[in-house]
């Protein structure tokens, strides 16, 4: 565990989750304290392997989208593809709910 993620992780995936973090604060403007945290709320009893990690079979935005956005009507999310952004309405897409503030996932402040 690292002061920032409640999972155990290399140094590799400690890296790989780093860059979703950082994902997710450039694609959506949000803290860097709320991308970790909604990692920590997604991530935080699993079991993550060392580097590389099943996960890392996609880049840090796959994982990045489906942690900031609600799936659409028919189930599917954005993917961080750029591809398969261009035919996606993310004015349709609902923002899934960060942490509630005092959650033990923010563990970074701000």
């Amino acid at each position: 565990m690292t002061s920032e993620f409640l999972m155990r992780l290399d140094g590799g995936m400690l890296a790989y989750f780093r860059d979703m973090a950082e994902e997710m604060v450039t694609r959506f403007g949000i803290s860097r304290a709320e991308a970790v945290a909604r990692i920590n709320e997604r991530y935080r009893d699993s079991e993550i392997s060392s580097y590389p990690d099943l996960m890392c079979h996609e880049l840090p935005e796959y994982w990045a989208y489906g942690l900031y956005y609600c799936p659409d009507d028919s189930g599917r999310l954005p993917t961080g593809d750029e591809d398969d952004d261009e035919s996606i309405d993310f004015s349709a897409l609902k923002v899934r709910p960060a942490p509630v503030p005092g959650s033990p996932a923010w563990t970074i402040k701000g």
